[in-house]
């Protein structure tokens, strides 16, 4: 069980990097486009730290799961998710969503690094 929470995490953070990197790479762009590969990204991350989150009480039985940073992620991802599909059509991305996907996605790392 353990070995499998290890791929799941490994699976998520690299989700959440390519999120991240795919929206940076739009930093020079003019006119920027949505890349539906932020999408997959997403849905693979959530459904990553979804099954994290199930297997939680098998591979750490001493420990409790924080349900409120869980909760707060989950939101955050789900905004993720909710402005890329009013986007993912459109032919250019505007600067200000462009800059709110960052900061929620860069809000989402930073919960998962600092809050213990």
């Amino acid at each position: 069980m353990s070995a499998i929470n290890t791929v799941l995490y490994v699976v998520h953070i690299l989700c959440v990097i390519a999120i991240l990197s795919l929206l940076l790479h739009q930093w020079n762009m003019n006119p920027r486009k949505f890349n539906p590969g932020i999408l997959h990204a997403g849905l693979t991350a959530l459904i990553a730290g979804l099954a994290m989150v199930g297997m939680w009480g098998s591979v750490h039985p001493d420990e409790t799961l924080n349900h409120t940073k869980v909760g707060i992620k989950l939101l955050i991802l789900i905004s993720i998710l909710v402005i890329g599909y009013k986007n993912v059509k459109k032919p250019t991305l505007a600067k200000n969503t462009w800059l709110i996907l960052i900061g929620l996605t860069t809000t989402n790392i930073l919960i998962a690094s600092l809050w213990h």
